[in-house]
């Protein structure tokens, strides 16, 4: 029967889901034995593997590369582990599993932010506020992973052959349509399918082989033992990497054949998105979540845009009264004055101001108004980072076009003079 990967938003019931899964199924649970495995193997104690999955990215690990061999290792050995049948894992780690193998059913449950809230308050007796906090911050963590392994935010439906809304579906009618795919024909075992799980694990042995010789912006895949591997980090001396990468390959016990070439995201050195741009802009952040709005901006930072911060709507008044930005990203959901008087105040009193919304809450009704009151664009959190870049570049361009065009009025009235 299938192996099903289960990937779930906080508070939407993943772990009862799970549980309910296994034990109708009589599957036996590997994420524990994931952990403790690999840990034996690698001698990488436990902690250093979540935080691999769960952490950020911090500059250091981006350094050594410890992040991405415990990823490596977490890999190896969940290949390792779904050669043997009707086993079930929830958590990060789904996401480790290839869509390639068709007996991985791999599932996603998530709710909407109204839902996930209640049950919070409900579970744990939190304030609406702290509980928007937590959420707001497991969103963030998701991301970051999803980031990390696809570029795709978490609750991508590309990403699952199953997502179940949450908030529509009680945790025994998901275990049942769970159970009932697990089942089915298309994703039984087959000849083929345990041989696409075999190519996964020669292909996890080779990336460990490249990560810890210091190749780790890599893809490796591998196909009846003919492996491939794509460069996705720029290079000036690509035919030597190329060399070095086969000769490694070639080392690992059952690779048949090697092709290198460079994959889909080999691109010169990542650009600030507004190089083109002579003035960089004024950004201000407003988002009354500190630990995600600073996340936010030091992610920004990475792409050389600097930004300015407050925390709530009447600091985000005076800001703008004082020094003016060209863009504001802006929640909705604050104390004291709310993102929406904000944006009404500010396009009021600063038309080109242009104002993003990003909200991890927000509805129709507000989206509707916000876009009424002349918001730029109205985005969800969590939020892809390349998404918000461009938005941001979008409206910068068009507060700078505003600009051109006033002066050049400006121009014909001295000329008219």
């Amino acid at each position: 029967m299938a192996v099903i990967a289960i990937f779930s938003g906080s508070y939407c019931h993943g772990e009862d889901v799970a549980g309910k899964v296994a034990k109708t199924l009589n599957y036996e649970r590997l994420e524990d034995k994931l952990l403790e495995e690999t840990s034996k193997r690698f001698n990488v104690s436990e902690d250093k593997l979540v935080k691999a999955m769960t952490g950020s990215t911090s500059l250091l690990s981006k350094l050594t590369r410890d992040r991405q061999k415990h990823i490596a290792y977490l890999r190896s050995t969940l290949a390792d582990l779904i050669l043997d049948d009707n086993r079930i894992f929830h958590g990060y780690a789904a996401h480790l599993l290839p869509s390639s193998i068709p007996h991985v059913l791999k599932v996603c449950l998530i709710a909407n932010f109204e839902y996930r809230i209640q049950q919070l308050t409900e579970k744990e007796g939190k304030g609406e506020k702290d509980a928007k906090k937590a959420i707001n911050k497991d969103d963030e963590e998701r991301l970051q992973w999803t980031k990390l392994l696809f570029e795709k935010t978490p609750y991508d439906e590309k990403l699952y052959d199953i997502l179940i809304p949450m908030q529509e579906t009680k945790v025994d009618e998901a275990v049942k349509i769970i159970t009932e795919n697990a089942l089915s024909e298309p994703v039984k075992t087959t000849v083929a399918s345990r041989r696409a799980a075999e190519d996964f694990l020669l292909a996890s042995k080779v990336n460990i082989a490249l990560v810890e010789a210091g190749h780790d912006d890599l893809e490796v895949y591998s196909n009846k033992s003919k492996v491939t591997i794509l460069i996705n980090e720029y290079t000036s001396r690509l035919g030597q990497l190329k060399k070095d990468l086969e000769k490694i390959a070639r080392g690992v016990k059952g690779v048949s054949g090697i092709e290198v070439k460079t994959g889909p995201k080999y691109t010169p050195p990542a650009i600030n998105p507004f190089s083109n741009i002579e003035v960089p802009p004024k950004i201000l952040l407003v988002d009354d979540e500190k630990e995600f709005v600073h996340t936010l901006s030091e992610r920004l930072l990475t792409r050389d845009l600097e930004t300015s911060v407050v925390y709530n709507g009447e600091e985000a008044l005076k800001f703008v009264e004082k020094d003016q930005p060209d863009v504001m990203v802006l929640d909705l959901m604050m104390p004291g004055i709310d993102g929406i008087e904000v944006l009404r105040q500010v396009k009021s009193k600063h038309p080109d101001v242009e104002v993003i919304i990003l909200t991890g809450h927000g509805s129709e009704r507000e989206e509707n108004l916000a876009r009424d009151l002349g918001a730029f664009a109205y985005l969800q959190k969590p939020v892809d980072i390349d998404v918000l870049s461009k938005t941001m570049k979008d409206a910068y361009k068009k507060v700078s076009q505003v600009k051109t065009d006033m002066d050049g009025e400006n121009q014909d009235h001295e000329e008219d003079k």
